[in-house]
């Protein structure tokens, strides 16, 4: 792979367009169980993370067999969510975009700077 510089969403979204048609796994990628598949893949990242404080969860950047795990789990959430992506024709450019958009409005800097919500 070439690396986030260099690499596009649509070669990463047929890398793994190709990976799933060649082991015939389509049947398999409809939205309902890719739904499932980021979910139980974004709880196995979580589960990295488990009991860690932000202090020993912020250091594990200098721990290869951490980084390793943290690595291998973000990117399955990433691969499930290219798949469904492709398979509902979804632009992610776009919809990030999109979304980036709504959330200006629901969280005006003014009232959100710094803080996570309005208390």
């Amino acid at each position: 792979m070439k690396g986030d510089l260099n690499t596009n969403i649509k070669e990463l979204k047929d890398t793994v367009k190709n990976f799933v048609t060649t082991r015939n796994w389509e049947k398999f990628h409809n939205p309902k169980d890719l739904a499932e598949a980021i979910c139980i893949e974004a709880a196995e990242l979580l589960q990295v993370f488990q009991w860690a404080t932000v202090e020993e969860a912020s250091s594990w950047k200098n721990v290869p067999s951490k980084m390793s795990r943290i690595r291998d789990e973000l990117a399955d959430v990433f691969i499930y969510c290219l798949s469904m992506a492709d398979v509902l024709e979804i632009d992610i450019s776009e919809a990030i975009s999109q979304k980036l958009r709504k959330n200006e409005v629901k969280y005006p800097v003014d009232k959100y700077f710094g803080r996570a919500r309005l208390e």
